[in-house]
């Protein structure tokens, strides 16, 4: 009788927030009845407070005959109790505040999470059974729209907040992030040297150039060192992830800057231009620009030669606009080849047949008069009269004569 009074009065020790020992007497469908040792009471223990994982085995986790550690987490009222003392208890929750205990004062630690959904305003992730928070802005260096593509996985997180009274667990993803990013970006600096030729992988595109994820930093490749040529659009040339061979041109680690070229990797356009283009050869060619000087033709993607204006035409061109358009094919021939100084002499005129000399009027009609005797002398030049300045087939470059044509005149300086 003395023992049926403490079994009775042992009922109303049960509290919700105890933690109790319980025997499990049987195992089915996805829950499992358990006698709590010392009381005259059971309760229920659930797959769901057991593991997370819903589609595990009850089994897997509880045998009938197993005494385990629970929390008591509410009684169970209605229905389901049928009138008797009936509590939900929970091992995964046992476990959760345990694992809060233990970490209290932890903040600034880093520790492996696993993403159970993705919810308003972030991810819900777990730790050791402990329901973590992980903010949108702490998900990554970046905002993340899509919050999903990450349930499911596992990655380190750095311990920003712990209130177990609260029951508060704020964790972030961006900050460990940030500590590798920064530890790999002074190991990437200090493997970079100017002249230096690495291999990196193509982040972002701009309209002013392209950046080269480097490994731990990103380095630029200006719109004008992406090609030899002209380049419209950086994604012409190069697109987001592909891999590319890129020359270090100026490493500036205070301003956390990194100058790349990606032409300079290539063969440019110059190089073997002596045998492309040797002296007298004739090529087709599309001119680019006009000055007051001449026009330039590109004969090959790249290369781009001067008509001089005193060879454009036998005729006297005042203007090269009046004889030629932007965009217009020409066939020029090569006077001259300078590959270190990536320069070329062509010709237009030089294909054309040279007009023949005509007779002067006043010498015909002396002639024809008798004006003039066949045996007197010829009469000399008068002095100071400019001389006209033609420039030759084999012209070795672009002098000064050339940019001022006839007004040029060494007597005037």
């Amino acid at each position: 009788m003395n023992e049926f009074e403490e079994l009775l009065n042992s009922v109303g020790d049960v509290k919700v927030g105890d933690v109790v020992s319980g025997e499990i007497l049987t195992v089915e469908g996805d829950q499992a009845t358990v006698a709590i040792v010392g009381t005259g009471v059971e309760g229920v223990l659930t797959l769901r407070e057991l593991t997370n994982e819903r589609d595990a085995d009850i089994n897997d986790f509880v045998k009938a005959g197993e005494v385990k550690e629970l929390l008591v987490v509410k009684q169970i009222v209605g229905k389901e109790s049928e009138g008797a003392n009936v509590y939900l208890l929970s091992e995964k929750r046992l476990a959760a505040r345990k694992a809060f205990a233990d970490l209290e004062g932890k903040e600034g630690e880093v520790v492996t999470v696993k993403v159970l959904k993705d919810v308003k305003g972030g991810l819900s992730v777990d730790f050791n059974g402990v329901r973590g928070f992980i903010p949108a802005s702490m998900i990554d260096t970046y905002f993340v729209r899509d919050t999903k593509k990450f349930v499911g996985e596992e990655f380190d997180a750095k311990i920003i907040e712990v209130n177990a009274a609260e029951k508060r667990f704020i964790l972030s993803r961006r900050a460990v992030i940030e500590e590798e990013s920064k530890s790999q970006r002074a190991e990437a600096f200090a493997n970079l040297h100017e002249g230096d030729i690495v291999e990196g992988t193509v982040a972002r595109t701009t309209d002013f150039g392209a950046f080269i994820n480097l490994g731990g930093v990103d380095g630029l490749v200006h719109v004008t060192e992406l090609a030899h040529g002209r380049v419209k659009k950086p994604s012409d040339v190069v697109k987001v992830g592909e891999t590319v061979q890129v020359k270090v041109l100026k490493v500036d680690e205070e301003a956390g800057r990194v100058s790349l070229s990606l032409k300079a990797t290539q063969p440019g356009p110059w190089d073997d231009i002596d045998e492309k283009a040797p002296v007298g050869s004739v090529l087709d060619g599309t001119v680019k620009r006009i000055t007051d000087f001449g026009a330039f033709v590109e004969i090959f993607p790249g290369v781009e030669g001067l008509v001089h204006i005193s060879q454009i035409s036998w005729e006297r061109v005042e203007n090269a606009k009046d004889v030629l358009s932007v965009g217009q094919a020409v066939q020029v021939k090569v006077l001259d080849v300078k590959p270190a100084e990536e320069r070329i002499s062509l010709s237009i005129k030089a294909l054309t047949e040279a007009p023949a000399r005509k007779e002067r009027s006043n010498d015909s009609g002396n002639a024809a008069q008798g004006g003039q005797r066949r045996d007197a002398k010829p009469r000399a030049p008068r002095r100071n009269t400019k001389p006209e300045y033609t420039l030759p087939e084999t012209q070795e470059g672009f002098s000064l004569a050339d940019f001022l044509g006839d007004d040029f005149d060494i007597n005037n300086f």
